[in-house]
């Protein structure tokens, strides 16, 4: 578990890196094939390193704010401008990580309508200048269950960058978007899989 500071700690601490990421959610009226309710949409992407994180990067919190930072970050991966406050921080967090000993992960949500995350989807393949290169594509994350694990579970059981997935399994309970039971539920389904894909020979 990375260790949890203050926003306003972790930026008296010298000798460390910040990085910053956001969660870009809303609620949604559509239907899977017309009968599966979506209910929200929550935004991450596919990095180019084959591993799923949310948006952001590195800032330095000594040439601007963690927020001014994000939300340049964000235009250059997503081609919109989303303004980013200090009242949409979440955490702050030492990383944990012996490959990133002395970094601090900076986490925020945001919640928008579906019109602004179909335009930020639509923006990040034909303007945003990162899309193909440091972003491989945006991707929602499905927050429903099917058969066999289909669904968040088996979302789940992918590689996820750092702590990108105990953060977004965190702003889901924030963000009352499932239900705690819903939530050990898809991670217990999805360490199953994770056990079922290393076991199998082929």
């Amino acid at each position: 578990m990375a260790e949890r500071i203050t926003r306003e700690d972790a930026l008296t601490r010298e000798g460390f890196k910040h990085a910053c990421h956001i969660m870009l959610y809303g609620d949604s009226s559509a239907k899977l094939f017309g009968k599966i309710p979506i209910k929200h949409i929550v935004l991450m992407q596919m990095r180019f390193d084959g591993l799923l994180g949310f948006p952001g990067g590195f800032v330095n919190p000594s040439k601007e704010t963690l927020e001014a930072g994000l939300s340049r970050e964000l235009h250059e991966e997503v081609g919109v401008a989303v303004l980013v406050g200090v009242d949409d921080h979440i955490s702050s967090c030492l990383s944990q990580s012996p490959s990133s000993p002395r970094l601090i992960t900076h986490f925020y949500i945001k919640k928008m309508s579906e019109p602004e995350l179909k335009e930020i989807e639509r923006a990040a393949v034909t303007t945003a200048t990162d899309h193909g290169l440091e972003v491989m594509g945006m991707v929602r994350v499905p927050l429903y269950f099917l058969k066999n694990g289909g669904g968040l579970p088996y979302f789940l059981s992918h590689s996820f960058i750092c702590n990108s997935r105990a953060q977004l399994l965190s702003a889901l309970h924030h963000c009352r978007l499932l239900s705690q039971g819903e939530l050990e539920k898809a991670v217990r389904q999805a360490e199953q899989m994770r056990h079922t894909h290393s076991d199998d020979p082929h």
